[in-house]
């Protein structure tokens, strides 16, 4: 029947481009009992029945249908019974993908699969570990208008529950270990969750280091090349089409407000030499369809409250895409030299509004961080910057050297949006770094400079102290004294919005004596 059907295929699928995409679909279980479950998923348990199977199909074939890939790898898929009741409604809907492929490890909860509308030649599937939850690989061979290449569907251990990167580790030595079976020409497409940052050798935490640095994605599966280079690149090395947007756009993930790029879709030097199979230049994107976020912004991930499924929301996950073509891959007219690192100070991150080069911060100190934020100096008497999201890393106390990829303006504050930890530097004595009460009150001060230990009173909004009178702004607004409050600030961060402004960020920051 799937030959008979190839017959009547429409003329687009013999067009190029063609679009490959990824997609986590966030845990599509089926409601009968195979005692392998999540406890989320066990049937008759938190609502998870017949109904909320048959809205999660709905919505996952809502997705995939917008998405439109003529080749879809998925992670998060139970077993093939739920798979084949997913590719039924896909062809209920007018998505019909007549050709398939799933794994099947046993004592696994979730399988990888994947979805195509071009003939698979064969399958296989990569076994990274004989242990019941360490998900196998799947390795299809797809023929495409005339040609015929490799796709590998991953799906990574997660860093949550003792995810060490040694864990990873054993996905991308599998994975490496197959590639280099392969013949020099062969191409291949690799895919899908990989729990790993495009930069994960700048983003792995100390928590889950147990491989003295060395990550499964960078250093393993070889990613650290830039995209000028992947094309002599030796065999094994690969691209991270990540590095296609801007940095500001690497995400297709969000977990307790922190952005992530787990989804991948990563290129040998095949697919760039103009031969067979070619990556389009710059199609790489995110599918952010307006009802994949809530109103909030936040991604419309399905919705388990009060251990309780709710039948609202889709996937934690976002799909990302890109197209392949018959066509030889167009270099960039102009190299791209963001991948550059210039050593800089912070002066010069007021000089600009955007970075064209990645910037290298030596010796910076931490003066002040609170919860994922911080105010840095490279000197005593030189400017300090605000971190903002990206001090997760930081001491108080201790010296950096960073790497800087992105900044912003926020209402007038410069902010650091991007920001990774090159080399700890160890402790150092902060006081000098600290702007006096003197130097304050003669107006000697520029935003993100840190005051410590001042006194004055609070009233209607503004702080004053002797002959100076500033706009005084509290984050936490629970903690916002009386108008007439006498206060012993013991730190207080410089900021900007529309004008300047102390910044107290914690009510242990302050005292009311008065």
């Amino acid at each position: 029947m799937p030959y008979l059907f190839a017959l009547f295929l429409p003329f687009f699928l013999w067009a190029t481009p063609f679009k490959v995409a990824t997609y986590n679909v966030e845990n599509l279980f089926d409601a009968s009992y195979q005692g392998s479950e999540y406890e989320a998923y066990i049937p008759g348990k938190h609502n998870w029945n017949k109904r909320m199977v048959e809205i999660k199909l709905n919505h996952i074939a809502e997705v995939i249908c917008d998405v439109d890939a003529a080749i879809l790898g998925l992670q998060e898929i139970e077993n093939e019974a739920i798979f084949k009741r997913l590719i039924q409604r896909l062809d209920r809907v007018g998505c019909a993908y007549p050709y398939s492929a799933i794994t099947h490890k046993k004592g696994a909860p979730i399988q990888v699969a994947l979805l195509s509308r071009y003939p698979i030649q064969k399958q296989k599937e990569i076994v990274v570990s004989y242990a019941a939850r360490v998900r196998n690989i799947l390795e299809v061979v797809i023929q495409a208008q005339g040609k015929v290449f490799t796709v590998f569907v991953n799906h990574w251990k997660s860093k949550a529950y003792q995810g060490y990167e040694s864990k990873r580790i054993k996905y991308a030595k599998a994975l490496q270990s197959r590639i280099a079976s392969l013949s020099s020409s062969q191409e291949y497409i690799i895919l899908g969750d990989f729990n790993s940052d495009y930069n994960a050798y700048l983003t792995l935490e100390k928590k889950l280091n147990d491989t003295h640095g060395k990550t499964a994605f960078s250093d393993v599966l070889q990613t650290k090349v830039e995209e000028h280079e992947i094309v002599h690149a030796k065999k094994g090395s690969h691209y991270t089409l990540w590095k296609e947007l801007a940095v500001t756009k690497r995400w297709s993930h969000r977990f307790y407000g922190k952005k992530s790029s787990l989804d991948q879709i990563v290129l040998p030097a095949t697919m760039f030499d103009g031969q067979g199979i070619d990556y389009v230049n710059n199609s790489f994107h995110v599918f952010k369809a307006k009802y994949l976020f809530t109103k909030r912004g936040y991604i419309n991930r399905w919705r388990y409250k009060h251990a309780k499924h709710m039948a609202k929301g889709y996937s934690d996950h976002l799909p990302v895409f890109a197209y392949f073509d018959t066509k030889a891959y167009v270099k960039e007219p102009h190299q791209n030299i963001f991948h550059k690192i210039q050593t800089k100070l912070i002066e010069y991150l007021y000089s600009v509004n955007t970075l064209s080069h990645r910037i290298k911060l030596e010796n910076v100190v931490v003066l002040l961080k609170r919860g994922n934020h911080a105010i840095v100096k490279q000197s005593p008497t030189g400017r300090g910057i605000f971190l903002y999201a990206c001090a997760a890393k930081l001491e108080e106390g201790k010296r950096y050297d960073l790497l800087i990829e992105s900044i912003q303006k926020y209402h007038g504050l410069k902010e650091v949006t991007t920001a990774y930890v090159l080399k700890e530097k160890g402790a150092i004595p902060t006081q000098g770094y600290f702007i006096s009460k003197e130097k304050l009150t003669k107006g000697m001060f520029a935003q993100n400079d840190i005051v410590k230990n001042i006194e004055g009173v609070y009233r209607d909004k503004m702080f004053s102290m002797g002959a100076l009178t500033i706009p005084l702004y509290f984050k936490k607004r629970k903690s916002q004294p009386s108008s007439g409050s006498k206060l012993k600030i013991h730190y207080a961060h410089l900021g900007y919005y529309k004008r300047l402004q102390l910044v107290l960020y914690s009510p242990k920051d302050f005292t009311v004596v008065e």
